[in-house]
């Protein structure tokens, strides 16, 4: 075929340079390899390099996931000429030191949740990340379920008025893989990495959800928490042998109260036998309800309360047509997507964010806000679920 030259030019790339490569850093290359196949883009996307500790395994990695090369230390990776955005998918006591000097080094940061280990970590990521944004920079958390077509679709018909004013908002998030008391102490279960459990693992995407659906943030918080395996093996293959302290809640549940008046109700817990991954949400306003199922993610349930009540009733909505939220890349309609395409809007946002200059959503002051609604669950709790206030830390 002869060169056509009046075929548009090809999009400039952007180097992504990678932190980590367990289970979130293939979610996130899933998301990277996929987003220029499917949706035009501005930029094009180069996976430029990957970094672990381990130099065989982090070869591997980017041999299995796409990356072009593989390094040992985070610094080196900043420093790359090749890397102009910096994805962070490491445990949570690394996220501040990476995402400041990735920021300071003039990259863009996206950064899973939480945010960070600490409200102060998180005010410190905020920071850098404002004083980036006048230099031109931008700066993401990776809250991915804002990404799935349905609650995108949710958020838009509340901001439409379709529910009138809200009135509650509930969300549980329930696992069961620490049912077993033979699990070993990883490192999610240590307070020093983790920085929280069920809470900031299950939690920040609960409140985070509830707070970008309604349009509001919680102004206070009653909880409990609790840790129902206090101890566990350190080692998978001893389950008998020595044992260490585990250092963060098994589950949550606490109450809360929007800033608009809605009251919130939240239940996290990685110890619900049989359920894997169970994110619903509900919300009911003064005109209609909206419920969410994330085990049928490609549905939304809607109650119209304006019709007449001999025909009014919850009805489902097949999010697949292509004027649905990022429907616009895929299949034809009924067809459903999946747990991985998430990720792969997370960076069309983020993309065209950069190319536009404009803040992506959640930014880092949302993860700060996020941050303080987890500190104020945990102080509650400690005290006795006395109801806590919600410091106002980050304008939205």
């Amino acid at each position: 075929m002869p060169y056509d030259s009046t075929a548009p030019a090809a999009a400039p790339p952007l180097g992504v340079g990678m932190v980590g490569y367990a289970f979130m850093g293939q979610a996130h290359s899933q998301g990277w390899r996929t987003v220029g196949r499917v949706f035009d883009l501005p930029l094009s996307p180069a996976l430029a390099a990957v970094c672990g500790r381990d130099p065989a395994a982090v070869r591997a990695a980017a041999g299995r996931l796409g990356w072009a090369a593989a390094e040992t230390d985070w610094r080196a990776l900043i420093a790359r000429p090749d890397v102009q955005l910096v994805d962070i998918c490491t445990p949570g006591d690394s996220h501040a030191e990476i995402a400041v000097a990735a920021l300071e080094a003039g990259k863009h940061v996206l950064c899973e949740k939480p945010l960070a280990n600490t409200v102060e970590e998180a005010e410190a990521m905020v920071a850098a990340a404002r004083a980036a944004r006048a230099r031109g920079q931008v700066a993401m958390v990776g809250f991915n379920y804002r990404r799935t077509p349905a609650l995108a679709l949710a958020r838009r018909m509340v901001a439409d008025g379709r529910l009138g004013e809200l009135r509650h908002i509930r969300v549980s998030y329930l696992q069961d893989w620490l049912v077993d008391p033979a699990f070993p102490l990883a490192w999610r279960l240590r307070k020093e990495t983790a920085g929280s459990g069920a809470l900031g693992d299950l939690g920040a995407h609960a409140v985070d959800l509830a707070q970008h659906l309604a349009g509001s943030h919680l102004a206070g918080v009653s909880a409990q928490t609790e840790t129902f395996v206090r101890e566990r093996p350190l080692r998978q293959e001893e389950p008998d042998g020595e044992r260490g302290q585990v250092t963060v809640d098994d589950a949550a549940v606490f109450t809360g109260r929007l800033d608009s008046g809605a009251l919130a109700s939240f239940e996290v817990t990685r110890v619900a036998a049989g359920r894997k991954n169970a994110l619903r949400v509900e919300l009911n306003g003064t005109l209609g309800s909206l419920a969410f199922d994330l085990e049928r993610l490609n549905e939304l349930q809607f109650h119209d309360h304006t019709q007449a009540a001999d025909e009014a009733g919850f009805r489902r909505i097949l999010v697949t047509e292509h004027d649905h939220p990022y429907l616009e890349g895929w299949w034809p309609p009924g067809h459903g997507l999946g747990y991985e395409h998430t990720f792969t809007h997370q960076a069309r946002d983020l993309v065209r964010a950069i190319a536009d200059g404009t803040q992506p959503e959640p930014s880092f002051d949302d993860g700060l806000q996020v941050q303080c609604v987890l500190a104020a669950v945990e102080e509650s709790a400690a005290r006795d679920c006395v109801y806590t206030a919600v410091p106002s830390r980050a304008p939205r």
